[in-house]
């Protein structure tokens, strides 16, 4: 079997999820990510807090982050597995759950294990949520899913870059108990989740019976596939770790370098992740159109020469470099994430999970590496390092051809709707 006749594989089991998206599941599912991000994006954004409150190590800072991924990575493929099989509509309120548990247990926490704990909370709430989501995307896509994945994806990155704006506001002014008020925002998630789930129940069914017959699972040969996933990981290996020394040090490298106030520094963080949350807009639908292929490729290996310039400009440079790179750097995942569920159909949910545990849990290995480059040398070498990240970029060449734009044009020809 070729890898062109995987695409046509594709195009039957898209054009069953084909018609109009349901815009009303995809806005839910992007807010509900906002909201969930919120948490996530606050965790990193009070680390300047703790570390000065508890005397941390920069070791110790990217321990947190170590623990917080490590455990949200760890179970999503298993849940993205086990939900496969078994589609569970009412988990996404569980996980939420164990995200408003994990805030709560940070705003008290007194003691760097009773953080980490907190930490391993708030990523089990993360690794329920992000599989089962990203498949109700999909479901929901009309036969569009990196538009779907971008509105899903979009969500989160918008809410991650709201946790610095928020901390600096909130947490800085009125201490570590404030996080507390937080939870408040998991607590409006698992209301907008609840009836998301109750969508999600009436076509989970159906639509998974009707996937699992459409796919066509040997229409590839098994060696270019795991190539192909190969590919992708490492791809997200050195998204991930770039990611992973912005959003973990940034603040402290422009305290470092250029004397700047904490709430300064979180500022300039809100417009890194805010420039992200705007690359996802447009990275899904392009790979749409154009191919995720090309989308991948211009986002990892376009972004080197910004990355290489960062670390030897003052902070005016500094703050534009950081807004170009945010943009063109989050462009790749919607596009990765589709391509990667289009190489094996049917299998959305392993694969998402597969997908977001993997980059969860290499942010968290990087940020506790880079903490002990930072602690051995300095926070600036840091950088120096991974702008090199992204020359990896160039593996995407050797990516197959599973996509033509006549194909994604076919995935948007006539089906029968989705129930709004």
């Amino acid at each position: 079997m070729s890898v062109e006749s995987n695409a046509c594989g594709i195009q039957e089991q898209d054009q069953i999820l084909a018609g109009s998206p349901v815009f009303a599941i995809l806005f839910a599912i992007g807010l509900s990510h906002l909201l969930n991000d919120i948490i996530g994006g606050l965790v990193p954004a009070v680390y300047p807090l703790l570390k000065s409150s508890y005397h941390l190590s920069f070791s110790q800072v990217g321990f947190i982050t170590l623990t917080y991924q490590t455990s949200s990575s760890l179970l999503q493929p298993l849940i993205g597995v086990y939900t496969d099989r078994r589609p569970q509509p009412f988990s996404l309120m569980v996980g939420m759950a164990c995200t408003f548990a994990g805030v709560i247990m940070l705003a008290r926490a007194a003691t760097f294990p009773a953080i980490l704990i907190a930490a391993t909370v708030v990523g089990i709430g993360s690794s329920v949520f992000h599989p089962e989501c990203s498949r109700i995307a999909r479901l929901a896509s009309g036969g569009q899913p990196g538009l779907a994945q971008s509105i899903f994806q979009v969500g989160g990155n918008f809410g991650f870059s709201l946790g610095p704006l928020l901390a600096a506001l909130v947490v800085f002014r009125y201490g570590q108990p404030s996080i507390a008020w937080f939870s408040l925002f998991a607590l409006l998630a698992m209301v907008v989740l609840s009836r998301v789930s109750s969508w999600y129940k009436r076509n989970a069914s159906r639509k998974h019976a009707q996937v699992k017959n459409a796919s066509l699972p040997s229409s590839v040969p098994s060696g270019k596939v795991a190539g192909a996933l190969t590919i992708l990981l490492v791809l997200i290996f050195s998204k991930y770790i770039y990611l992973a020394s912005i959003t973990t040090y940034y603040t402290f490298y422009l305290i470092s370098r250029f004397h700047v106030t904490v709430q300064s520094a979180q500022i300039h963080l809100f417009f890194f992740l805010g420039s992200s949350a705007a690359g996802i807009v447009v990275g899904g639908p392009l790979g749409d159109r154009f191919g995720r292929k090309y989308v991948i490729w211009c986002s990892i290996l376009g972004v080197l020469p910004f990355t290489l310039l960062l670390p030897y400009v003052n902070l005016f440079w500094t703050g534009i470099l950081s807004v170009v790179i945010g943009m063109i750097l989050s462009s790749a995942f919607s596009a990765i994430l589709v391509f990667a569920q289009e190489l094996i159909p049917g299998k959305v949910g392993m694969i998402s999970g597969l997908f977001f545990g993997f980059a969860f849990g290499v942010a968290g290995v990087g940020a506790a590496v880079l903490g002990q480059v930072a602690d051995w040398t300095s926070i600036g070498l840091v950088y120096h390092i991974c702008s090199f990240l992204p020359a990896i970029g160039i593996l995407a060449y050797f990516l197959p051809n599973i996509e033509t734009r006549a194909s994604a044009k076919a995935k948007r020809t006539a089906a029968e709707p989705l129930p709004s």
